[in-house]
């Protein structure tokens, strides 16, 4: 049931949760990708959208944006349900254009004009194509935000490595654009032999890369968690993938129309020096930096990490509670999160991990926090005297905590 919405209900179900929400399970299809079927989304429901619309290998967090995939895309498709303990439902895009100075901080809002992140799992049984995500400048002819996004490899997630544990990231250097040109030339000939001219990187559970706008990738078959810019935005750069053929639509899907036979124009989407750059594994990758001296954080009852940072559009750690610990955490900025291992509580909610989920069954994995419970800060109870309790936080841009870190 949707609940009729206003400030003073938002304002309600905040003070119900002591300044947490929570958050209904958000499951995205792809029809041109297998689902790995590691996201603890029982085997039956794995195309609940339907044959036609592909399996689902998505899962989004506390998203406010809309599903981009094509003409049957439906109504709610990618939004965030807000989950009220009386049954009802609103979608948090909605609380957050009503009462964003509530959750966000007036601060953000003035700034940022809402929560502008988007951050999922995405599962796939092979590797992605080879594709890239367009900048602002080429967005926003087509109504769109550019879109940079970061990966983290999470450990409970990746037991099984699947098909294909490496990503193709960039161009081999000395690339040209007369080499892409003839790629795109031969996109109906099957293989348009994209991969011939780039490399593939082994992918680092525990560890993570920076991908940013106009950059060629094709990630591959680890459980990934992607924190990014709210846009849905791309462009497929292979015609085939697995023997399995990439429709040219896929291409051009946000492309201005007198542009989508303009190989110019699409090879003019590429960031061409960081494609092809000598350094770009010391240059992208990411790897896991204590928030705090370790042996301080421990005697304290827990572990953090950032395992996205160096940028300003997005940031994100992993929180461990040690088994029979409790911690109070701080942080500067609101922030979703998804429970990957363990349970206990986090503030007044029971959360727990899931080990499988019916598709339209709640769970208790996911969260937001407003910034006013971030800032006063969180009491988390390890409720497991063996089993760590560990916690995926993602923050939108300009978390005063990570300017630190920024390159």
């Amino acid at each position: 049931m949707l609940a009729m919405l206003d400030r003073s209900h938002i304002r309600e179900a905040i003070t119900a949760g002591a300044g947490i929400l929570r958050l209904e399970p958000c499951w995205v299809p792809r029809s041109f990708m297998i689902p790995g079927r590691r996201l603890r989304l029982h085997p039956d429901d794995l195309y609940a959208f339907g044959g036609e619309r592909g399996g689902i290998n998505e899962r989004w967090f506390s998203s406010t944006t809309k599903a981009s995939n094509g003409p049957l895309t439906t109504e709610f498709e990618g939004l965030s349900f807000v989950h009220e303990s009386n049954g009802g439902k609103f979608l948090l895009r909605h609380a957050i254009e009503i009462a964003g100075d509530d959750l966000l901080g007036s601060d953000v809002m003035q700034r940022e004009g809402g929560w502008n992140i988007l951050c999922k799992f995405f599962d796939n049984m092979g590797p992605i194509p080879h594709h890239m995500h367009q900048s602002d400048e080429f967005a926003k002819r087509v109504g769109q935000r550019g879109k940079p996004e970061a990966y983290y490899f999470p450990p409970q997630y990746n037991q099984i490595e699947n098909n294909f544990p490496h990503t193709f990231m960039g161009l081999e250097p000395g690339t040209t654009k007369a080499d892409i040109h003839r790629c795109l030339e031969n996109w109906n000939k099957g293989d348009n032999g994209i991969l011939n001219h780039t490399r593939a990187y082994r992918l680092e559970v525990g560890a993570g890369w920076q991908i940013n706008p106009g950059t060629l990738h094709a990630p591959g078959s680890l459980v990934t968690y992607e924190p990014q810019v709210a846009s849905d935005v791309f462009a497929m750069f292979q015609s085939l993938v697995e023997g399995r053929v990439v429709d040219w639509s896929l291409m051009i899907k946000d492309v201005p129309p007198e542009h989508h036979h303009d190989h110019e124009y699409l090879i003019g989407m590429l960031d061409w020096d960081a494609n092809v750059n000598p350094e770009f594994a010391k240059t992208n990758k990411v790897f896991p930096k204590p928030v705090c001296p370790v042996a301080q954080m421990e005697s304290e009852g827990y572990r953090e990490n950032w395992v996205s940072y160096g940028t300003g559009w997005y940031s994100a750690k992993e929180l461990t509670v040690l088994p029979g610990r409790t911690a109070i955490i701080k942080d500067s900025a609101a922030y979703g999160l998804i429970v990957t291992q363990g349970h206990g509580t986090f503030g007044k909610h029971q959360v727990s991990a899931p080990t499988m989920i019916r598709f339209g069954q709640m769970t208790e994995d996911e969260l937001f926090v407003t910034v006013d419970a971030a800032r006063q800060g969180v009491h988390i109870r390890n409720a497991s005297a063996s089993d760590p309790l560990v916690i995926l936080k993602h923050f939108g841009p300009g978390n005063p905590d990570a300017e630190l870190l920024r390159k």
